[in-house]
C-alpha cells in the first residue's frame, strides 16, 4: 500500500472515532434519540474495508457511521442524520441506522438482523444480470450468520456464481451473547466453506483487511462467484449505547484494546513508513475539528417541518391527516 493510502486510512479512523466520541456524548446530551450503534474499536476494519471496496454496491449493518463517512458522505450530513435534522443525509428520516446513499452505491443499515444479506443477494443478481464490471459487497456481525435467510443466501449466491463478497464482522458477541453459546464454532467462515472460497483476517489490523478485501474482490471480477471473508474484531463499547457492556470483564477488554487498531497503524505509519509525527499529529488535529465542525453543523440545522411529515410514504390519503 502507497504511504499516501495508508495515511488517508489513518486520518479516517482517527475521524471515525472522534465523531463516535461526539455522538455519544450528545446523545448523553439529550440532543440524540432513538438507537445508537458505536463503531469504537472497529474502526480499522470498517475505513479499510470500504476503501478497498472503492466500487460497487454495500449493504451494511445498522453500526454504520464510519462506514458511511469512510465510503464518501460528509461528516456534517451524518452527524445531522444522527440529530434527526433536515440537513442530514437521510433528511433526518433513517437517524442512526438507516444512513442511506444511492450516489454512492451505498444502501445503508438494516434494523433486522442479517435483512441486508437477502438484499444484497438480489442486487447481486440484478448486477450479474445486467453483465456488470463490479460487485456487491454485504457487511454483516457474526450473530446475523446464525439466521435461516443467511444459510440461503450462502447457498443462493454461490449456486448461482453472484458477484457477492460475504463480509464478516465477528466481534464474538453479537448483541450481547458470546458467539460460542448459540454457535458450534467461533469462527464462522466455517459456515461458509462447503460453498465458496474463504478468507480470514484479524479484524484490529487496517491494513491486513484492506489487502483481504482487495484479494476478494478481485477473485469474483475474475467470475469465480462469491467469497466469505471473516475479519475478527473487538468493539469497545456494548452493542448499543444502552448496552453498559457488563457482559465482559476488565481484563478481556484491557486485552482487546491493545490490539486498538489506530494505535497499530500510527505505529505501522512511524516504522514502516516512516511518516513524521507532526504530520500525524495534524491528521489528528484535522480530524478532530472536522467532527467539531459536523456537530456545530448539525445543532445549528433545522428540524424537518411537520408538513413533510407524510411526504414518501405510501398512502394516498395520509396528507390529509396533517392539519
Amino acid at each position: 500500500m502507497e504511504k499516501s493510502k495508508a495515511e488517508e486510512l489513518y486520518y479516517l479512523m482517527v475521524l471515525g472515532r472522534e465523531f463516535e466520541y461526539a455522538a455519544k456524548e450528545y446523545y448523553l446530551k439529550g440532543k440524540i434519540s432513538g438507537f445508537l450503534h458505536l463503531d469504537i474499536g472497529q474502526e480499522g476494519f470498517s475505513v479499510a474495508s470500504m476503501k478497498a471496496f472503492d466500487k460497487g454496491d454495500v449493504f451494511t449493518t445498522y453500526r454504520e457511521h464510519v462506514l458511511a463517512i469512510a465510503r464518501g458522505m460528509e461528516p456534517k450530513n451524518v452527524m445531522a442524520e444522527l440529530f434527526g435534522k433536515v440537513d442530514g443525509i437521510s433528511r433526518g428520516r433513517g437517524g442512526s441506522m438507516h444512513l442511506f446513499e444511492p450516489k454512492l452505491s451505498f444502501y445503508g443499515g438494516d434494523a433486522i438482523v442479517g435483512g441486508q444479506i437477502v438484499n444484497a443477494v438480489g442486487c447481486a443478481y440484478a448486477r450479474k444480470y445486467q453483465e456488470s464490471d463490479s460487485a456487491v459487497l454485504v457487511i454483516f456481525g457474526d450473530g446475523a450468520s446464525n439466521s435461516g435467510a443467511f444459510f440461503e443466501s450462502i447457498n443462493i449466491a454461490s449456486a448461482w456464481k453472484l458477484p457477492l463478497l460475504f463480509l464478516c464482522e465477528n466481534n464474538e458477541y453479537a448483541i450481547g451473547t458470546k458467539i460460542t453459546r448459540v454457535s458450534h464454532f467461533k469462527k464462522q467462515s466455517n459456515k461458509a466453506k462447503a460453498y465458496m472460497r474463504t478468507i480470514e483476517v484479524d479484524g484490529m489490523d487496517a491494513l491486513a483487511v484492506y489487502e483481504a478485501v482487495q484479494e476478494a474482490n478481485r477473485y469474483i471480477l475474475d467470475g469465480n462467484g462469491p467469497c466469505f471473508v471473516e475479519a475478527m474484531t473487538c468493539r469497545y463499547e456494548g452493542h448499543s449505547i444502552s448496552d453498559p457492556n457488563s457482559y465482559r470483564s476488565a481484563e478481556e477488554m484491557k486485552i482487546c484494546k491493545e490490539r486498538d487498531p489506530i494505535q497499530r497503524l500510527k505505529e505501522d505509519l512511524l516504522q514502516k513508513y516512516e511518516v513524521a509525527d507532526e504530520t500525524l499529529t495534524n491528521l489528528e488535529k484535522r480530524a478532530k475539528e472536522a467532527v467539531d465542525d459536523a456537530v456545530e453543523f448539525a445543532l445549528n440545522s433545522k428540524e424537518p417541518d411537520i408538513s413533510s411529515l407524510y411526504d414518501n410514504v405510501f398512502c394516498k390519503e395520509c396528507g390529509n391527516a396533517v392539519s
